[in-house]
């Protein structure tokens, strides 16, 4: 299950980018721990000359939980969604959707792999309790990084096939995040909040992927 845990993973050479971004210097090793002490280090996140030191850093750059979450959090900003929470969680589910055949399967390890909204629906009709939990939330998951990150193949798709359109998108993802929120199991762990906020927030989170995804010039797998 995806975690809004980017901020937690960052690495060493991280979060010393993100001192020299702030400060122009870089920071020697021994001194890393002692500075971040004396810094509040979420502000420093949202400083655009942080940003841009993140976007422009020289090999080996920044980890896809820096990178993305700099990103994402500059746009949710723009979109009207503050919650750093939420910037954590779209940052940790690009990074991890990102690695293999990962966005396709409910779990790392599941059997099955869905590569269409309407299959992922008819596991979660024929599923119940922690599994259907699952599958709701990779519903809302599955959409959000379909349609936030590859509009255009969708787009296209819709053209050249008649397939379906980002609003199908829209309109799965938040209640599959929403039906998720009310599943016992979103309070147990932890998650009720964010699944929530993404559900009745979706299409502005859809639209602040859409941007990052131009900005980056993402294209499918």
């Amino acid at each position: 299950m995806i975690q809004p845990d980017a901020r937690s993973r960052f690495t060493a050479n991280d979060l010393a980018l993100v001192l020299e971004g702030a400060s122009g210097v870089r920071p020697a090793s021994d001194d890393l721990a002692l500075m971040l002490l004396d810094v509040d280090l979420d502000e420093l996140l949202d400083e655009p000359k942080v940003a841009a030191k993140v976007r422009t850093a020289d090999p080996p750059g920044p980890s896809p939980s820096l990178f993305f979450y700099v990103l994402i959090r500059q746009a949710l900003v723009e979109h009207d969604i503050p919650d750093r929470r939420m910037a954590d969680y779209c940052a940790s589910l690009l990074r991890d959707f990102g690695q293999g055949d990962r966005a396709h399967r409910v779990t790392p390890m599941d059997d099955h792999k869905h590569t269409y909204l309407v299959d992922i629906m008819s596991d979660a009709a024929a599923s119940n309790g922690d599994r259907r939990f699952r599958v709701l939330v990779h519903l809302g998951n599955y959409a959000l990084w379909r349609s936030g990150v590859f509009p255009e193949h969708i787009d296209s798709k819709r053209s050249r096939r008649g397939g379906p359109g980002i609003s199908y998108y829209d309109t799965l993802g938040g209640m599959g995040y929403s039906e998720a929120s009310d599943h016992p199991l979103a309070d147990r762990v932890g998650m009720s909040d964010v699944y929530r906020t993404a559900g009745d927030r979706f299409r502005a989170l859809r639209s602040a992927l859409n941007d990052v995804s131009k900005t980056l010039k993402l294209r499918p797998a």
